[in-house]
């Protein structure tokens, strides 16, 4: 118990955010899990650049290996059969992203990860909308 306390007291923002992330998904839809996979995406896609901005190496790796997860994530749960092509694409989308990310982590320019980031807030736009009509 004391390790899971001092482990809480390190970090109280990320602390905040696993409580907070695990909370929404306790009930959630597996829509409503892609919409927050999206949000989490864009989130570690604009620390990263704002790791590399401010010189932080341990906040960009740490948020380039989540975004590259999260893309990860959700390549995989996509449904071949019942989505066809549009699943194909969003996997090729998706590939795509997650090596721009990879090649993007080696270098020191943060417009990659931003880059990436508004092109998934336009998909997750399009999932939004699609998920209302």
């Amino acid at each position: 118990m004391a390790h899971y306390a001092t482990t809480l007291g390190r970090n109280p923002e990320a602390t905040y955010r696993q409580i907070d992330i695990a909370g929404r998904t306790g009930g959630a839809d597996p829509h409503e899990l892609v919409a927050l996979l999206y949000d989490e995406l864009g989130r570690a896609l604009r620390a990263v650049a704002a790791a590399i901005d401010s010189g932080n190496r341990a906040v960009r790796s740490e948020k380039a290996t989540r975004a590259i997860s999260i893309l990860f994530a959700l390549e995989s749960g996509l449904d071949f059969e019942r989505g066809g092509d549009l699943s194909k694409t969003l996997a090729g989308l998706y590939r795509g992203a997650r090596a721009k990310v990879i090649d993007a982590s080696l270098g020191d320019d943060p417009r990659p990860f931003i880059a990436v980031a508004t092109n998934m807030a336009q998909i997750a736009q399009a999932w939004a909308e699609v998920r209302r009509g």
